[in-house]
């Protein structure tokens, strides 16, 4: 059975009603991403962090699953997937897909702000004074600006694994993420879907382009995939 492996980015969230910052001039809900994203922010002002990601919990517990993310739970049925998503909600879990690997770490998650690796369950509001079991303040689980990406090193090993590479949903343009791509073996497949691409034919081999959205471009590369299997 051979290996997919997907990179997913905001553009999969976005059909789902999820709120990007990119489209904003680097404004997230009315605020300039370095004051909620990032660990000086956090130090100036953690009241108006900590409400910032309650209110993007909240928005994320009114949204569903959509068809792209669907169309990967059924890829599953059929070859060995893995999602490398870039996005911190768990639209990817709540569709099916098994195996995923959240680069940026996960919403409804929060850590201790002295151990990183003291995570736990988070699905309601997260204030000042909610202490981890050391005794510190709790924090987003997320990877903020700045922050080293914990996960990069087993994401590239899993994309070296790939038979198959699909890009949906994410520009490419933000590293270390975007790094990704260069991993794979010389000759594998890649797919990059995109209603307004940002690289060319020519900067891969076996590229091809969907320029299409997630909703409109996943599931019918699926379903051809799938048929050369059948």
């Amino acid at each position: 059975m051979k290996n997919i492996v997907l990179l997913t980015g905001a553009g999969i969230s976005a059909e789902s009603g999820i709120k990007t910052f990119r489209d904003a001039d680097g404004l997230w809900e009315g605020h300039d991403v370095m004051q909620v994203a990032s660990p000086q922010g956090f130090a100036a002002n953690p009241e108006l962090v900590l409400d910032f990601y309650n209110q993007r919990r909240k928005q994320l517990l009114t949204v569903t699953p959509n068809k792209a993310h669907l169309a990967i739970t059924e890829l599953q049925k059929h070859f060995n997937v893995t999602v490398i998503t870039q996005n911190v909600d768990d639209l990817h879990e709540r569709a099916g897909n098994k195996n995923v690997l959240h680069l940026h770490g996960e919403l409804l998650k929060a850590r201790c702000t002295k151990k990183e690796s003291d995570v736990i369950d988070c699905t309601k509001d997260l204030n000042l004074g909610d202490l981890s079991k050391n005794g510190k303040q709790l924090r987003p689980h997320i990877v903020w600006f700045g922050e080293e990406v914990p996960l990069l090193e087993k994401a590239a090993e899993i994309t070296q694994t790939a038979d198959i590479l699909i890009i949906i949903g994410t520009s490419m343009q933000v590293y270390p993420a975007a790094s990704l791509v260069h991993y794979v073996n010389n000759g594998t497949p890649i797919y990059f879907i995109d209603p307004k691409p940002s690289i060319n034919q020519s900067d891969f081999n076996n590229l091809t382009i969907i320029s299409k959205t997630a909703v409109n471009g996943l599931p019918t590369l699926v379903s051809s995939l799938i048929d050369t299997t059948l």
